[in-house]
């Protein structure tokens, strides 16, 4: 469980004895909080915490065998409340944890001299450079295959009929033979035809 959880809970328990003008029994905080996904113990454990925190912010009494038996509020648990309580607590604790971990990170400004010679001894940018040419060459030298296979294309190679069209050419130029042949059978007859007649 984490520690916001439990600043939180011990603020419930806290404003739960303020509730209650008797004393109660510690169970009663587990009944009403904890059951049944955690176990009495555990809330033993963060009144004990409040208890190391501040002894004065419950009033505890032994029984049954109990070292926590019977809580009751104090005077000192409500002002302890207002103050904003655990929960306060623990947002002033990560505030401070995160003003910490931001003065560790904060890396000072380098000064031109250094930046200039991080840039010269640097391995990983002659290596990025190195790579960054690299690629820059296989992308032209591809754009130039595209551009030589497409004029290639377009100016040097014959163009292809399709086999449809050629077969249709084809047809047509066997049908013209045809009816040439015909015409010309015809205009044979007919000469045929004149020069039997003058025999005659």
């Amino acid at each position: 469980m984490g520690e916001f959880f439990k600043a939180e809970l011990k603020d419930r328990f806290l404003e739960y004895a303020l509730e209650r003008s008797d004393y109660f029994e510690i169970q009663t905080l587990y009944d009403e909080f904890l059951r049944p996904n955690y176990n009495l113990q555990f809330v033993e454990r963060l009144v004990r915490e409040i208890q190391e925190y501040d002894a004065n912010l419950l009033d505890i009494m032994s029984g049954n065998g109990l070292e926590i038996f019977m809580l009751a509020s104090t005077p000192s648990t409500q002002d302890f409340l207002d103050e904003g309580g655990f929960m306060d607590m623990y947002v002033r604790e990560e505030e401070k944890w995160d003003v910490f971990l931001d003065q560790l990170s904060s890396n000072r400004k380098l000064s031109k001299d250094e930046k200039q010679l991080l840039k010269k001894n640097s391995p990983g940018l002659k290596k990025e450079k190195a790579m960054l040419f690299g690629l820059i060459s296989a992308v032209a030298i591809s754009f130039l295959f595209t551009l030589f296979s497409i004029l290639k294309e377009s100016l040097f190679e014959p163009q292809y009929v399709p086999a449809d069209d050629f077969e249709r050419e084809m047809e047509r130029i066997r049908l013209e033979y045809l009816e040439e042949n015909q015409r010309l059978q015809l205009e044979l007859k007919e000469a045929h035809r004149n020069l039997d007649s003058l025999k005659k």
